[in-house]
């Protein structure tokens, strides 16, 4: 039986869909993302992973969120244009999706339920935390905003080799 996690599904900012259950047997960094964040220079580390790990079964998958201080106001189309032509970015980019509150995407749902922030918090602190997911669908780990990408390298390589 599969893993929960390979249940849930969105769609790229291209419109088309993207099956967690697609990437079984692959390491997922999975990421809120905001293209007007002090964070966002982050896309260049995540680019930096994708480009490293992705032929060793790394899948880095980022959704991109406006509910912390209105930081991704944008469309489908002037994300995906920003995170180009600022960042090359390659890597699969969701549509625009709530990470917290009654309207959360049920992916962040249960991955707030399955590792939790700080002091047991559930709920998303801000922009570019990030989820590590071992090849069996077991969430690994939980990174807060300000741990930079290039930081999770360790734990990347440790689940590659799992």
């Amino acid at each position: 039986m599969s893993a929960p996690i390979y249940s849930f599904s969105s769609k790229t900012l291209q419109g088309k869909p993207i099956a967690l259950a697609d990437y079984e047997g692959k390491v997922l960094l999975i990421v809120n993302t905001a293209s007007k964040c002090g964070f966002t220079p982050q896309y260049a580390g995540l680019q930096a992973l994708h480009d490293k790990y992705a032929g060793q079964g790394l899948v880095v998958i980022g959704f991109p969120c406006n509910q912390f201080g209105k930081q991704e106001p944008g469309g489908a189309e002037e994300i995906a244009g920003f995170c180009d032509l600022n960042y090359g970015v390659t890597f699969t980019m969701s549509d625009k999706v709530d990470v917290n509150g009654a309207d959360a995407h049920p992916l962040y749902k249960f991955l707030t339920t399955e590792a939790k922030g700080i002091l047991g918090s559930e709920a998303i602190k801000w922009n570019f935390t990030k989820f590590l997911v071992r090849k069996n669908g077991d969430v690994f780990k939980r990174y807060a905003p300000t741990t930079k990408p290039a930081d999770l390298a360790g734990d990347i390589e440790k689940l590659l080799a799992e």
